[in-house]
């Protein structure tokens, strides 16, 4: 694949999601602003539960990832995607450090 078309697709699915948040995760949340009840919404058969387990723990790996490569490979402010990672969501903010730990491999390359 080529790198262009990586960044593209990245750039289209954190997008994608984003859209997806505002237009039916937003307009309930703002109706009722409890995002704990929100959150625990989640959880509320098993296969909800399997799916947000997933995504809790999707966002601890790319967590993880993250600090690991500000330490060893010094990429930077990927502090952000976490924060990203968690409103709108994971999709985002992962694809979100994809972009941007691409971006600052390129600029040592050149």
């Amino acid at each position: 694949m080529a790198e262009k078309v990586f960044q593209v697709s990245l750039a289209f699915v954190g997008l994608a999601f984003t859209l997806f948040f505002l237009f039916f995760v937003l307009p309930p949340l703002i109706d009722n602003p409890d995002i704990v009840g929100a959150f625990a919404a989640g959880f509320v058969n098993p296969y909800a539960a399997g799916y947000a387990t997933d995504v809790v723990l999707c966002w601890l790996v790319l967590a993880i990832w993250v600090v690991f490569e500000a330490r060893t490979r010094a990429i930077k402010n990927g502090w952000i995607c976490l924060v990203v990672g968690v409103v709108p969501g994971v999709a985002v903010g992962f694809a979100a450090y994809l972009l941007l730990r691409t971006a600052q491999l390129n600029n040592r390359r050149n």
